[in-house]
């Protein structure tokens, strides 16, 4: 059995133009300070990494590294949640998704997914020059908007959309394989991989490809009213990240799942603090524990109340406090009788 690592926090909720949070040493700082040992980093933002650059020099990731150590914390994987969501977007999208590219593709998608692809292929070279081998990531989504069939999806529409999703994810984790590096797709709303079903559906589309793995988050799951435990007991052999984020769903005769377009402080469904919402974190890290996840327990904090700060700060011990130090021997060992196969046809009646 083996024992996970933590806590470790992402980074990409608390970067901003703001000390402490305004440089990555200064951020590693902070998080070490109030005891995390690892971040998860964004590089998505500049005031963290440049992507093409570590993707080009070990030296570079090395003296990266080296600034996170020497605040007190590790580099535990790199993301690239916003450049993944770029690789593949619905036209109804387009216009809110620009924000996430750089300005000269803006208003050209075709443009737009081509440095969304580039993006993805420097992160698999970028990871193995930090000698990491998972990375964190969204799928995009093409058939999202036809979610709920009404009118009717055409025939085949689902099918046409994973075909093209994986002809795009293709070239992307064949590079992840080439540098021997895990594509971990976070299971989330609003994105095509937003459940097991359409996880299994991609996976069969991409002809079961060896780098597509699952970042684990149960918060998504409560705000979908899906089984968060019993996804653990079906795909946690493609379970290689994990995400620590609570979340409550409180319906109402007034709003449910799909929250009345309110605000998050308004919806039944929302984000909340560790320890703050409805997660069973026993039995997720009992799980995790059973079958042998040993990656890193990544906060993610996100919630709709707390304060940034607060909940980063409260996080760490709630992950410490969490983490299982697997057990190497049984508990009954102690009654051991030590009996041999002579022995144990005797105890049961065989002659020999």
């Amino acid at each position: 059995m083996k024992t996970m690592k933590g806590p470790a926090i992402f980074l990409a909720q608390f970067m901003s133009d703001d000390a402490p949070f305004n440089t990555l040493e200064n951020a590693c700082k902070w998080m070490a300070s109030v005891g995390y040992k690892g971040v998860q980093i964004p590089t998505f933002d500049p005031r963290c990494i440049d992507l093409a650059e570590a993707a080009e020099s070990k030296d570079y990731c090395d003296e990266i590294k080296g600034i996170c150590q020497n605040a007190g914390v590790e580099v535990t994987e790199l993301s690239t949640h916003l450049q993944g969501q770029l690789v593949a977007v619905h036209p109804a999208y387009d216009a809110m998704f620009d924000g996430f590219a750089p300005a000269e593709v803006h208003g050209k998608p075709q443009a737009r997914t081509e440095w969304a692809v580039n993006q993805m292929k420097m992160a698999a070279k970028a990871s193995r020059n930090f000698g990491i081998d998972v990375h964190a990531t969204f799928s995009g989504a093409l058939a999202w908007p036809f979610m709920y069939p009404w009118p009717q999806r055409p025939a085949g529409l689902v099918e046409m959309a994973f075909k093209e999703l994986a002809d795009r994810w293709t070239p992307i984790l064949n590079e992840f394989e080439e540098q021997g590096v895990d594509v971990c797709y976070e299971i989330h709303p609003g994105e095509d991989l937003h459940d097991g079903i359409t996880f299994e559906k991609f996976l069969e589309a991409t002809g079961n490809h060896n780098r597509v793995k699952i970042l684990y988050d149960p918060s998504h799951f409560v705000l979908q009213q899906l089984d968060y435990l019993d996804y653990i007991d079906i795909y946690h052999e493609y379970i290689n990240m994990f995400h620590v984020k609570d979340a409550e769903f409180n319906p109402t005769g007034r709003s449910g799942v799909y929250g009345g377009y309110q605000g998050w402080v308004d919806r039944p469904g929302r984000f909340r603090s560790l320890g703050d919402g409805q997660v069973d974190f026993s039995a997720v890290f009992s799980k995790l524990a059973q079958y042998d996840y040993d990656g890193w327990a990544v906060v993610e904090w996100e919630c709709a109340l707390k304060h940034p700060e607060q909940g980063a700060a409260e996080g760490a011990p709630f992950v410490s406090d969490h983490i299982i130090r697997v057990t190497e021997k049984a508990f009954d060992d102690f009654a051991d009788s030590g009996a041999d196969d002579e022995a144990n046809k005797n105890i049961l009646g065989i002659k020999s």
